[in-house]
C-alpha cells in the first residue's frame, strides 16, 4: 500500500475539477481512471451527438475550451480531446487504465483503495486519508424490467449502446423514458425508422422558460434534500424537466414528441397496454438513465435502510473521510466543477484537523 492524502477515483468532469482544486491546496494527490484514455463518460456516447446538440458542457478549472470547435464534430471526440489537453496543461497524472476493486477500512485511520486483479496496476493499492468518488453513472445503465421482456423477439438495447439511427432504418421503434437521451433518439430516428412511439411513465414537462438561476437553485435544493435524507438520487429530468435544448427542438419540429403513457407489458412482437391496446414494435430502446457505479465502496457500509448514502453536500455523513461528487446534486455537469471544489476544501478541513479522521460512531 501506498501512503497518500487523497484518492480520487474516476477522471471525468468532477473528478479532474477535484483533482485540480486538491492540487491547488498542496494535498498528495492521485487519480485513477478505469478507461483507456481520457474523457470520462463523453468517450462512450453516439458519434451522431454531435457539439452543436449538446447542451450542458462547462469549462474545468484552469483552462478553457476552445471556443472555435466545429459544430459537427461528435462529442465523443472533441470532449475527450479537451480532457486530455487538461491533464497535460494542468500537469494532472492520471494512472489509468485502473479499475477500483474496493474501497476497504486500514489501520492508522486510513481507508485502503485496492486495484482489480487485472491489468498493467493490478495488485496496486493506496493507503489514503481521504478518498474523492468521482465514478459517474454511465457503466451502470438503469434497464427496467417488464413482463414479457424476455419473450420479445426483436432488438433491446439501452441508450449507452445507442450509436446513431442508421440501424433502425425500416424499424418500428419503441423508446422508452422521458429525458433528453429519448429526445435525443427520436429526433434523430422521425424520418429514418419505420415509426416511433415515444413512452414514458410520467407526462413530461418541457419547459418554456430558460432554466434560470432561481429554477437552478430550486431544482437543487429538492435533490439535496433527497440525499441528504439518505434517499438514492432522482432522475435529473424529474426535477428540471425538459429544457428547449437543440435535440428538443429538432424533435418536436419533427412531431416526434407525442408521448404516451408507459406500456404494461412486453409482448413477442410489440408492447401493450393494461386496456389491451397493443402496438407493433422491432426494436425498443430503452433511455431510461444511469444508477450510480458505488459497489466499489460497499466494504464501507455507507448506504441508509432507504438505499442511498446520506451526504451533505459532498460530504458522506457516515464517513467524512469520503467524498461524493457525480453524486446527487452535482451529478449534473452544471454542478460538478463546484461539486469538485466544495469537495477539497472539505479534504482540507478535514486533514488539518486535530480530531480522529475515523468514522463517527453509529
Amino acid at each position: 500500500m501506498e501512503d497518500i492524502d487523497v484518492v480520487v477515483i474516476g477522471a471525468g468532469q468532477a473528478g479532474l475539477s477535484s483533482a485540480y482544486f486538491l492540487r491547488r491546496f498542496d494535498l498528495e494527490t492521485v487519480v485513477l481512471d478505469a478507461a483507456a484514455g481520457p474523457g470520462g463518460a463523453w468517450r462512450h456516447r453516439s458519434p451522431t451527438l454531435t457539439m452543436d446538440k449538446v447542451h450542458g458542457i462547462f469549462d474545468l478549472p484552469g483552462l478553457s475550451r476552445d471556443p472555435d470547435v466545429d459544430g459537427r464534430r461528435p462529442a465523443a471526440e472533441a470532449v475527450p480531446a479537451y480532457y486530455a489537453a487538461y491533464e497535460r496543461e494542468v500537469g494532472l497524472d492520471v494512472l489509468r487504465p485502473v479499475t477500483v476493486a474496493a474501497v476497504t477500512p486500514g489501520p492508522r485511520d486510513r481507508l485502503l483503495v485496492t486495484a482489480a486483479p487485472a491489468g498493467p496496476h493490478a495488485g496496486r493499492g493506496w493507503a489514503a486519508r481521504a478518498v474523492v468518488n468521482a465514478t459517474g453513472t454511465w457503466t451502470r445503465p438503469y434497464w427496467p424490467y417488464y413482463p414479457g421482456a424476455r419473450d420479445f423477439r426483436g432488438r433491446q438495447l439501452h441508450y449507452a449502446l445507442y450509436r446513431g439511427p442508421a440501424e433502425f432504418a425500416g424499424r418500428r421503434v419503441v423508446v422508452v423514458g422521458g429525458g433528453h437521451s429519448a429526445a435525443h433518439v427520436l429526433a434523430e430516428l422521425a424520418g429514418v425508422a419505420a415509426g416511433t412511439l415515444w413512452v414514458t411513465r410520467h407526462p413530461p414537462v418541457i419547459r418554456e422558460d430558460d432554466f434560470g438561476e432561481d429554477a437552478r437553485r430550486e431544482a437543487v435544493a429538492r435533490v439535496e434534500a433527497r440525499v441528504r435524507a439518505g434517499l438514492p438520487p432522482q432522475s435529473v429530468v424529474s426535477v428540471t424537466g425538459l429544457g428547449h435544448t437543440p435535440v428538443v427542438r429538432e424533435a418536436l419540429a419533427k412531431g416526434a414528441l407525442e408521448r404516451l403513457p408507459m406500456f404494461a407489458r412486453i409482448t413477442p412482437y410489440g408492447v401493450a397496454w393494461a386496456d389491451g391496446h397493443e402496438e407493433p414494435a422491432d426494436t425498443i430502446i430503452w433511455a431510461t438513465g444511469f444508477r450510480s457505479a458505488l459497489d466499489h465502496l460497499a466494504p464501507l457500509h455507507l448506504r441508509r435502510p432507504g438505499g442511498g448514502i446520506a451526504v451533505d453536500g459532498t460530504r458522506v455523513l457516515a464517513d467524512p473521510r469520503v467524498q461524493l461528487v457525480g453524486y446527487g446534486p452535482s451529478a449534473s455537469t452544471v454542478g460538478a466543477n463546484r461539486a469538485g471544489r466544495a469537495a477539497a476544501r472539505n479534504v482540507r478541513r478535514l486533514l488539518t484537523s486535530t480530531a480522529p479522521l475515523t468514522a463517527p460512531a453509529a
